[in-house]
């Protein structure tokens, strides 16, 4: 039974159980984004060991690259994941390209070829978050922001060794170290695609990895050939069977749906406020403090710890209280610290602000993608893979225009760390008003309506799913076949 066939044989799959399961599919995320993290601490101090001018600017344009990359990739790849059932080679194939960016971007001569290294990394990037988020939703109870929490520290782990890695790795070895270990974790996550097993194939072997203590019985024909396995399935679904809709269709589908619509303003902001520091933050801390790369990667590691804890236990919240209650309280309380962050008198104070903005921004990625599941999941035509490419180019435009935004600010203003942080602030409070009115089936502005107005009760749009606690899950009922 071969890697890239492992269905075709009438035995049933080794290991089927883990390699079906959820966390295993969530390492594609962790590594993506460590990749992508092990080079923000040390590209400015590169470019200025190379002889470069505007140093902040110059990253935020390299940063800019790899989401052009992203942008442009997302809709073609969320239309064919969504249309073909089977979307491991996807994976495979995205992860190969990461390894090539990263070998091109540590062998670039020049700035050009390292604009064009990131770019093809952003392509690559795109396939392993919009074909690993679909794998995964199809891999979970419909209804489980906790386990969706969960995948998304993949996220911040990815954050969290990237960083401090990459500044350390530099400070010692020098520019190519980072690469090189960036290229190994792709290398150990592309071996791991390769023994991945979809849902719906562990299905076909009396397994389904949403309900693993569901009692599943296989039986096998009684014949010389062997056979695989027959199952005869009941499932019961909230949502009914869909096919794939046209690209107009889907965004017509989505702009209707005000969730979906400020799900996805929230996930633009989101990629924004965190890459408006990428190019800044490492020139602050120097330029205030006097760090090096490998110091601003152990600041970073301080900042980004916090947010392992938020984004499971934000998910888990979303399931006893609703994404209405979590999105907003979390917005509301990461807007002071950015605030402190203006602050240069004293340097622990700075790192806490950090890491307590981070821990309740990223408390935000849970509700948001919980939101899109709900939203999706009785639109006609739209699928999982639809709704995280929306996400995947909503952030990846916030990524594109924050580092430009970032870098130019910081190069240019009197107090361009400040207007900085008084930018994101601002956008903060936007989306703050934005959860308010519109997030979750029964917003918080509709129930403080409702509780000072009771006069007409408020109806639902057939297509917005409660997120909330009251939610009925899936039930799957696997019959025994008699022999």
């Amino acid at each position: 039974m071969g890697l890239w066939t492992p269905f075709s044989s009438n035995r049933k799959p080794w290991g089927l159980r883990w390699r079906s399961s959820v966390w295993f599919i969530t390492t594609g995320i962790t590594t993506d984004l460590l990749v992508y993290s092990i080079i923000i601490p040390v590209l400015p101090f590169q470019l200025e060991h190379l002889g470069y001018h505007q140093v902040s600017s110059l990253t935020g344009w390299l940063l800019f690259a790899y989401s052009v990359g992203l942008v442009a990739s997302t809709i073609p790849i969320a239309m064919y994941s969504e249309r073909y059932s089977r979307r491991r080679m996807p994976l495979i194939i995205g992860l190969i390209a990461l390894i090539a960016s990263q070998v091109m971007f540590m062998e670039a001569p020049n700035y050009a070829v390292m604009a064009i290294a990131r770019a093809l990394q952003g392509i690559s990037s795109s396939m392993v978050w919009i074909v690993g988020l679909a794998v995964f939703l199809a891999s979970i109870n419909e209804h489980s922001s906790g386990q969706l929490g969960i995948a998304m520290t993949g996220l911040t782990v990815g954050l969290l060794v990237g960083s401090p890695a990459g500044g350390a790795l530099y400070s010692r070895f020098g520019f190519r170290a980072p690469f090189i270990f960036g290229e190994i974790c792709a290398l150990f996550d592309l071996l791991l695609r390769l023994l991945l097993i979809e849902r719906d194939v562990a299905l076909k072997w009396g397994y389904d990895p949403s309900e693993p203590t569901a009692q599943v019985t296989v039986a096998f024909d009684k014949s010389k050939q062997p056979v695989g396995p027959r199952l005869s399935t009941s499932i019961h679904e909230s949502s009914p069977v869909r096919t794939s809709a046209p690209l107009l269709s889907v965004i017509i589908n989505l702009s209707q749906s005000p969730r979906a619509v400020v799900a996805l303003t929230m996930t633009f902001v989101y990629g924004v406020v965190n890459s408006m520091l990428e190019p800044s933050l490492p020139l602050h801390l120097q330029s205030v403090w006097n760090f090096g790369a490998a110091r601003v990667g152990i600041v970073y590691l301080a900042s980004v710890v916090p947010a392992l804890i938020s984004s499971p236990l934000a998910g888990y919240l979303v399931d006893q209280k609703g994404s209405d209650y979590i999105t907003s309280i979390c917005l509301f309380l990461a807007l002071p610290w950015w605030i402190v962050l203006t602050l240069r008198q004293s340097l622990p104070l700075f790192i806490f602000a950090l890491a307590a903005q981070s821990f309740f921004v990223s408390g935000v990625v849970a509700p948001v993608t919980a939101e899109l599941a709900s939203v999706s999941r009785n639109m006609a035509g739209v699928g999982y893979a639809h709704v995280y490419g929306a996400f995947n180019l909503a952030f990846g435009i916030g990524t594109a225009v924050g580092p430009v935004i970032g870098g130019q600010i910081y190069d240019r203003a009197k107090h361009g760390w400040t207007a900085v942080c008084c930018i994101t602030a601002a956008l903060i409070v936007i989306c703050v008003t934005l959860a308010f009115c519109y997030t979750g089936a029964d917003p918080l502005l509709s129930k403080v309506l409702r509780q000072h107005y009771p006069l007409d009760p408020i109806h639902k749009r057939p297509d917005e799913e409660s997120s909330g606690p009251d939610d009925n899950s899936r039930i799957c009922i696997v019959t025994r076949d008699s022999d």
